[in-house]
């Protein structure tokens, strides 16, 4: 999708060399589509690994059943619970991407080589200081979806809203408490993208 988006925003460029700007548009636009049709599948993970936190509540057996008694117990609002802060965090893809894209530049001009001709080593510093420098400044909205999510229907609704969620974080936990676990999350996450990315560079 991000490629695809590309190339639209650059077709009347002779250079096909896009602005961070519009880099920024094509990573959005990517990161909306998945982010919408992917909503209701973190709402399952999400109440699979907290489930056991809640009492009183009949456990969810496996992904499409856990889907299927969303539907059914909270209709499309459970399945969408978290949609907000997960589309806010649209943002992380569009700082990691142009963000990657600009680290490539730079490598390549200190090595006096072409973009697509780097090495597996300059393309995996691109891709984990992009993930670590994206991830550490939107992880916010990751503590205020997740919350959201947790939310079931027969549970204790601690927070009414975003707004609400962010209040109350704020006020109980302070800023520190918008960046609970994202170390963790870093690590989980950076290895990936290293992965990921050097073998798209490498392969393509």
């Amino acid at each position: 999708m991000y490629e695809q988006l590309k190339d639209f925003l650059c077709s009347n460029d002779e250079n096909h060399h896009l602005s961070i700007g519009a880099n920024m548009l094509a990573a959005s636009g990517a990161g909306a589509a998945t982010t919408i049709l992917t909503n209701p599948l973190w709402v399952v993970k999400t109440r699979l690994k907290t489930q056991g936190m809640r009492t009183g509540v009949v456990p969810y057996k496996r992904t499409l059943s856990a889907l299927s008694r969303i539907a059914h117990e909270e209709g499309i609002r459970g399945l969408y619970s978290g949609l907000v802060p997960a589309l806010a965090g649209i943002s992380h893809v569009a700082i990691q991407f142009p963000t990657y894209k600009k680290i490539k530049f730079y490598l390549a001009d200190q090595d006096n080589t072409k973009i697509d001709k780097l090495s597996a080593r300059d393309v995996a510093v691109a891709s984990s200081v992009s993930k670590i420098f994206a991830s550490t400044l939107t992880y916010p909205h990751e503590v205020v979806r997740s919350r959201l999510q947790e939310q079931g229907h027969y549970s204790k609704r601690r927070y009414s809203g975003v707004v609400d969620c962010i209040r109350k974080v704020f006020q109980q936990e302070g800023l520190a408490g918008f960046h609970r676990g994202c170390a963790t999350n870093l690590i989980r996450t950076t290895p990936a993208a290293v992965i990921t990315f050097t073998s798209f560079e490498m392969i393509h």
